[in-house]
């Protein structure tokens, strides 16, 4: 039975700190089939003017609009199964080789655009254009991995979508996304960059340990990323999919349509969104983060009823849908573990690192709170990537991560910084430099010439961690070593960096 008091009352008390602390806000929405049934709100959307966040107040819906893109590729009848080179033939051979499908899907193994930049040295307030952006990626190297064999969260291959969109119908994304919300009249639209103007948006964002800071995000914002719109109107489009009325109709089912790695196993990623479950209840949703912003939709399509949250504060908002969600269906919230070990971990090979802190796991910089998987181990709900391990008797961590059998062990404290990474390496082909120290410090390209300085982590054979801050971002790439003595670099979503030891350089 669904109980829209409780679902209310638990978004009230979500909600009421925000107004309490004077900070920034967002808006709480529950709805059904036919629309918005209860609300809630608090904070501010600019703290100031002192202007209040209310339900129809406009926020940057981040990756909520990657379900909304794909819906515009399934009523143009693009196909999932054509490969990328076939409608961008100028993508390098590796890129244009990986089928539009598992660009979406996230098991391309297309590096993510932005952490492939950092990791060249561009901050992420460089003010790039859609066509800079798509430029770099067609000078990418490589993939992270073999197509299907891993889900590794991208933005990329919806970078490429907007482009093959915007090809194929000779109109801009902005354009499409007004002509799909227009029947209902939704005040959701696309937004190309952090200097547009939106009529109403609310400020984003982020605490820096002193206060709050406003949020900034210099690329241009893509299909991946760039629609705005409100809670109580996003909620509506939710409602439609739902009810599956009118130019809905079946639109869910397309977008959720199971999704397999190459091994046949299947994903709970999808289209733009996360299949999952809570409790005995399925549901279906996806988050979004930009500076300064932070959201999720969850929708639980056999009861009919679902919950937007829509923020302009840097704080995590699954946890507080799936409490309104929990409240409002009678479903209960996963429990915690059992016992969750804590401290830095590593697989025996390769660039795979995961850190385990407050009931969370950081898988090379993919974020996720565990719960008990009610047979003694660990597993997410996830707002991103799929997690399934258990903690074996030798201190080890096994099970699943997006996809993939892991085993990570624990790094002893102790353990010294290789030797052999020491000295100056250049990846040629991008230009990349990075110096490393006997000290453990590492000097790191950025804004130019300015560079900056990271302090290493080390791990068992010839592997370090950087630690490198951007805004209110943590990123944390492995540093490794090649058989043949040359180095690679990976973080979770990019993994191209390729380095050689400039000869003659310095320790």
């Amino acid at each position: 039975m669904v109980d829209w008091v409780k679902g209310r009352s638990e978004a009230q008390a979500i909600a009421e700190p925000w107004t309490r602390q004077s900070g920034p806000g967002g808006a709480i929405v529950l709805f059904d089939r036919d629309g918005v049934r209860e609300s809630a709100s608090g904070g501010f959307a600019v703290i100031e003017h002192r202007l209040p966040f209310t339900l129809d107040t406009q926020n940057r819906l981040a990756s909520i609009s990657k379900h909304i893109c794909a819906t515009l590729m399934l009523r143009e009848g693009v196909s999932l199964e054509e490969t990328l080179g076939s409608f961008l033939p100028e993508l390098p051979a590796a890129l244009g080789a990986v089928p539009l499908g598992r660009a979406l899907d996230m098991t391309g193994a297309l590096p993510d655009m932005m952490e492939a930049l950092w990791q060249q040295g561009t901050p992420f307030t460089t003010s790039l254009s859609a066509s800079e952006v798509f430029a770099a990626a067609c000078r990418l190297p490589r993939l992270n991995a073999e197509p299907g064999s891993e889900m590794a969260y991208s933005n990329t291959g919806w970078r490429l979508a907007q482009a093959i969109l915007e090809r194929r119908t000779g109109k801009s994304a902005a354009q499409l996304v007004e002509e799909l919300m227009a029947p209902a009249a939704l005040p959701i639209r696309f937004v190309s960059d952090e200097s547009e103007v939106v009529p109403g948006l609310a400020t984003g964002y982020w605490q820096d340990g002193q206060g709050w800071r406003r949020g900034f995000y210099g690329f241009n914002f893509s299909a991946s990323g760039g629609l705005a719109g409100s809670a109580a109107g996003l909620a509506r489009w939710a409602a439609g999919l739902m009810a599956a009325r009118e130019h809905y109709a079946g639109l869910l089912d397309r977008l959720t349509a199971p999704r397999q790695f190459s091994d046949g196993s299947e994903s709970l990623y999808r289209l733009g969104l996360v299949v999952t479950e809570l409790g005995g209840v399925r549901i279906i949703g996806h988050g979004g983060s930009l500076t300064g912003y932070r959201n999720h939709m969850l929708m639980a399509p056999e009861l009919g009823v679902g919950v937007v949250v829509l923020t302009n504060r840097e704080e995590d908002a699954l946890w507080p849908a799936l409490r309104v969600l929990a409240a409002l269906t009678g479903e209960v919230l996963p429990d915690d573990p059992e016992s969750v070990p804590t401290g830095l971990y590593a697989a025996e090979n390769g660039p795979f690192w995961a850190e385990l802190a407050g009931g969370a796991i950081s898988f090379m910089g993919g974020y996720e709170k565990l719960v008990s998987d009610g047979e003694g181990g660990m597993r997410s709900v996830p707002a991103y990537l799929d997690v399934r391990l258990k903690a074996e008797a030798d201190g080890a961590l096994t099970g699943k991560i997006g996809g993939v059998v892991r085993r990570l062990l624990p790094v002893p404290a102790e353990t010294k910084l290789d030797e052999r990474l020491i000295g100056r390496w250049r990846d040629n082909r991008l230009g990349v430099e990075i110096t490393i120290r006997a000290g453990g410090t590492a000097s790191w390209p950025w804004a130019g010439t300015i560079g900056r300085e990271t302090r290493l982590t080390p791990l068992a054979g010839g592997r370090a961690l950087a630690d490198l801050m951007h805004g209110p971002w943590r990123h944390r790439p492995c540093l490794w070593l090649q058989p043949d003595g040359s180095l690679r670099l990976a973080g979770h979503r990019s993994r191209i960096l390729h380095f050689q030891r400039i000869e003659g350089g310095q320790s």
